[in-house]
């Protein structure tokens, strides 16, 4: 009896103990709705996932004769008039065997790309849609020889020295005496770029030279090297040179619808004296292209052949060919002819800097700021083709007007930085009663190849006994505590209030080739030993007591909940369709700098 009796009570106190349980849990998951509600002053989406990006695995197929080494699968952003370009995942390639990769891609790509990478370092770029399963590098021959991108007509007639320019640098005894050739050019037309080529090409050049005032791309041009006495590509004695002006964007001050192109050639090495002797012929003349307000367009309108006059000063009646002898090196020259701002944006401009000295100190063009050797024009390869980019103006970002070349010139390899990698940032707050700031720690994660994985530990913004989860370096582990990590005492606010500097902590880990940062099993989360609770990152009808954004995030600072830092987190929050680019637009004097 005692036995029934005892066996009575175990029962009950079970069962009241699991009744007062439940009871807890259903207190404690008010309590919190009651807190996120207060804490944000409104309802989130009952079905909001707190998703930012989406995985996604593609088989890149080389196909190709040339020797592809490696492949990159990059997300691109479209900011005004630049373009981010973030790395994805990139892998070796063997024998031109296909390779699979797994992408992370946030939501506001702009879009993909592939980049298929020669043992030569040259880039050739295919644009690709989420959801697609292959993605193919079909690359004509004519990248590998440098030929006509079509069959353009080539005149049969001759063409013919028909007179001669005075040059600014003459009107201003900089170059006494100096005048340019004029001949009866032809202009050709050929088809347009398709729309796939102009994103790559918006895409690519606006990347590396970023358009706009604030953008100084200068270093770029010189770290490539490729400037001044090295500019100069070189005559393959084959098919026609062929230049075609493409892009004008010079704020509509008339710099370029009121110019001419010019280029002249020469074999060997010359000082600038010599250079400066050289005659000079006359390509295009902008007007007939450009009105004023043609700027900020990708077109292939009309396109120009250059010609060869032989080695000594032409004179009128002087006969030339459309045929380049191998070996030559050319050059060109910007002449702007704007009537305005009293001649202070007249001039001649070159690519090879040594010929600018005079007019980097003139007028308007001296507000850029250049050096007195700085060139004004880089070249740029993008695919089978080569793009010269001038400065006409004012300052650095060299996209005033930018002119495809083509034809019997040889090609032209620059191979761009290191592209930087796509940043992974996971938020958490700590507190089953939060204040969202969602900085108690901040997670920073790259996928830097197919099986490695970096991770930074940025921020602690909790007083709590925290252990990190589910990285499991060197460094950054499950036995560790967070303050640990950054020497610093429990309690401590470490990188979330303005001012602090202390350093990141970085590891790295071994992940299989189908890793994703999306994949619940891998994502990092958080004990809190304090409180006794794990956080991971959110899901389906829960509160954002975890996100991953995918950018490299600026988080709140300290107390400063996370619709305050960014006014449009509650748009996001009530439907998850709408501002989902949120975390793009901080309130600066609130997020951690």
């Amino acid at each position: 009896m005692k036995k029934h009796l005892l066996y009575f009570l175990v029962i009950c106190m079970f069962l009241c103990s699991s009744c007062m349980k439940t009871n807890f849990d259903d207190n404690r998951d008010q309590q919190v709705k009651d807190n996120v509600e207060n804490v944000f002053g409104m309802i989130f989406d009952k079905n909001h996932d707190w998703c930012t990006t989406t995985s996604n695995t593609i088989t890149v197929v080389p196909n190709s004769q040339d020797a592809i080494s490696k492949v990159q699968v990059f997300a691109t952003e479209a900011q005004d008039s630049t373009y981010a370009i973030r790395l994805l995942n990139e892998a070796q390639v063997t024998d031109n065997s296909d390779v699979e990769i797994t992408i992370d891609v946030p939501f506001n790509h702009t879009d993909l790309l592939v980049a298929f990478i020669s043992d030569k370092g040259s880039y050739f770029y295919k644009k690709f849609n989420l959801g697609d399963t292959k993605v193919y590098f079909n690359d004509p021959a004519k990248s590998r020889t440098r030929g006509l991108s079509e069959n353009y007509t080539i005149p049969t007639i001759a063409p013919v020295i028909s007179g001669t320019v005075e040059t600014f640098a003459n009107q201003r005894n900089w170059l006494p005496g100096e005048v340019f050739y004029k001949f009866d050019y032809q202009t050709l037309t050929g088809n347009d770029y398709t729309d796939n080529f102009k994103t790559i090409f918006r895409t690519i050049i606006f990347n590396y030279f970023p358009n706009g005032r604030a953008y100084d791309n200068l270093p770029q041009i010189k770290k490539s090297g490729y400037y001044n006495e090295t500019s100069y590509p070189i005559t393959t004695g084959g098919d026609p040179i062929i230049i075609s002006p493409i892009y004008k964007n010079d704020g509509g001050y008339h710099e370029v619808s009121e110019a001419e192109i010019y280029y002249y050639y020469f074999k060997g090495d010359l000082d600038a004296a010599e250079i400066e002797a050289l005659p000079k012929y006359r390509a295009v003349d902008l007007s007939e292209v450009y009105t004023n307000n043609d700027n900020n367009n990708i077109k292939k309108q009309k396109s120009y052949l250059l010609a060869y006059f032989g080695d000594d000063i032409p004179t009128i009646g002087t006969t030339g060919s459309y045929q380049f002898p191998e070996g030559y090196k050319i050059g060109f020259c910007y002449k702007s002819n704007t009537t305005t701002d009293n001649k202070k944006k007249q001039g001649e401009v070159y690519g090879d800097g040594r010929l600018n000295y005079n007019i980097n100190n003139w007028g308007n063009f001296k507000t850029s700021k250049l050096g007195n050797t700085d060139p004004r024009m880089a070249w740029m390869p993008v695919n089978d083709r080569i793009f010269l980019c001038i400065e006409s103006g004012t300052d650095k970002d060299f996209n005033d007007l930018i002119i495809d070349v083509e034809g019997g010139i040889e090609p032209i390899i620059i191979i761009p930085d290191e592209p930087e990698y796509n940043f992974y940032t996971f938020l958490y707050e700590d507190r089953l009663l939060g204040d969202y700031d969602m900085n108690d720690v901040v997670i920073k994660g790259r996928r830097i190849n197919e099986t490695t994985v970096e991770y930074t530990l940025m921020a602690c913004g909790a007083q709590d006994e925290l252990y990190i989860n589910n990285i499991e370096g060197s460094i950054i582990n499950k036995n560790t505590e967070v303050h640990e990590l950054f020497n610093k005492q429990r309690g401590s606010f470490i990188n979330t209030t303005r001012g602090d500097n202390t350093p990141y902590v970085t590891d790295q880990i071994t992940v299989n080739k189908n890793f994703s940062f999306l994949d619940v099993t891998t994502q990092p989360y958080i004990f809190d030993k304090t409180a006794n609770h794990t956080v991971k990152i959110a899901t389906v009808g829960q509160d954002p007591h975890a996100i991953m954004i995918p950018y490299d995030f600026k988080w709140p600072l300290e107390r400063v909940c996370i619709k305050d830092a960014y006014i449009l987190f509650n748009t996001w929050g009530a439907n998850k369709v709408t501002s989902t680019d949120w975390y793009l637009f901080p309130t600066k004097d609130l997020v951690f700098n």
